[in-house]
């Protein structure tokens, strides 16, 4: 096998590894990268179809990547809306995603978390959309302090930051009275510093405030 068709396999494999992604960045990364490939390796061997195909691919995956990297961050992308910790829907989600959850909670118990919560605490879904990203639940500490309970995003949209227009980017929680929101403790670091949580201790910890605009309901 000569270089040239290693370099064809090679990028062959990476688009078919692409469509095996869930996350949607990353399928859109790995395709771009295996487009590019595959239009380079046709350009050598000068077949010019395969080329023009590539390179399409190559351009539509750099249009849908720039508009998910522009639209992250963007309050008009994503919506917060406030339900019930025991409405049916809610649990619906908590049963379809409950290995993963317990996989990223070692040791939550969703069921006992959802009796916990319906009369003392709150829950709120992310939307994009039609479609629910994510879900969190809280609780009062007291004081103004909101302990997050649980923080989910689907694997799709793993790869963004969802949960922040909970916490940041909704007047939602200053709104309820909360003046500042802590997490578990021995939660993701990584996460909560990217969405501008601080360590305090062995919890993070992020300062509300109602200057924020306020989220679609």
């Amino acid at each position: 096998m000569s270089l040239i068709d290693l370099v064809g396999w090679v990028g062959s494999a990476i688009l078919v590894w692409s469509l095996l992604q869930s996350r949607i960045l990353r399928l859109r990364l790995f395709n771009l990268l295996g487009s590019a490939i595959l239009l380079a390796f046709n350009a050598i061997i000068g077949v010019w179809p395969m080329v023009g195909l590539n390179a399409v691919l190559c351009v539509i995956n750099l249009v849908y990547l720039q508009r998910m990297l522009r639209s992250r961050h963007s309050a008009t992308s994503y919506s917060v809306v406030e339900i019930r910790p025991d409405d049916p829907y809610l649990r619906h989600l908590l049963a379809e995603h409950g290995a993963d959850i317990v996989r990223f909670n070692p040791g939550l118990e969703v069921e006992k978390l959802v009796a916990e919560r319906s009369g003392s605490g709150e829950a709120f879904l992310v939307l994009h959309g039609d479609e629910t990203v994510g879900y969190v639940f809280l609780h009062d500490l007291g004081a103004g302090v909101a302990q997050i309970d649980l923080d989910y995003v689907t694997e799709r949209f793993r790869d963004f930051t969802p949960g922040e227009f909970v916490f940041r980017r909704s007047r939602l929680l200053a709104e309820h009275g909360y003046t500042s929101v802590v997490t578990r403790r021995g939660v993701s670091a990584p996460y909560y510093e990217k969405i501008g949580f601080t360590a305090m201790g062995d919890v993070f910890e992020l300062a509300l405030t109602r200057d924020l605009p306020r989220a679609t309901t």
